[in-house]
């Protein structure tokens, strides 16, 4: 095990902010990270209610949003690593909310 996964071990998400264009999360070590809701489609695709409901598991190293089955880690955004959701499961979730829902989405998927 590398120093700096070590060193991401033991910093926690404290708490975070989600808007139309960003994800910024305040850390344990008094740094702000901040990544663009284009690495997470499915927080880009979400209303703000859905982005609004989250909370932090294992006491801070990541985030999960019931709504919307999406969890980021901590150390996936220290690292700068986007989402790793495939294109075919991203559509086969876009799909199934237009169903339940009935409303389109504000953006295709390409």
């Amino acid at each position: 095990m590398s120093s700096s996964t070590r060193d991401t071990q033991n910093v926690l998400a404290v708490t975070l902010v989600v808007t139309d264009d960003a994800l910024s999360v305040e850390l344990s070590d008094g740094r702000t990270i901040s990544a663009p809701l284009s690495w997470y489609p499915r927080l880009r695709h979400a209303t703000l209610d859905e982005r609004m409901n989250w909370r932090l598991i294992g006491n801070g190293r990541g985030i999960h949003w019931p709504l919307l089955d999406e969890d980021i880690s901590v150390e996936n955004l220290i690292f700068g690593k986007p989402s790793a959701e495939s294109q075919v499961s991203l559509k086969r979730w876009l799909e199934e909310r237009v169903n339940n829902f009935g409303s389109p989405e504000p953006d295709e998927v390409h």
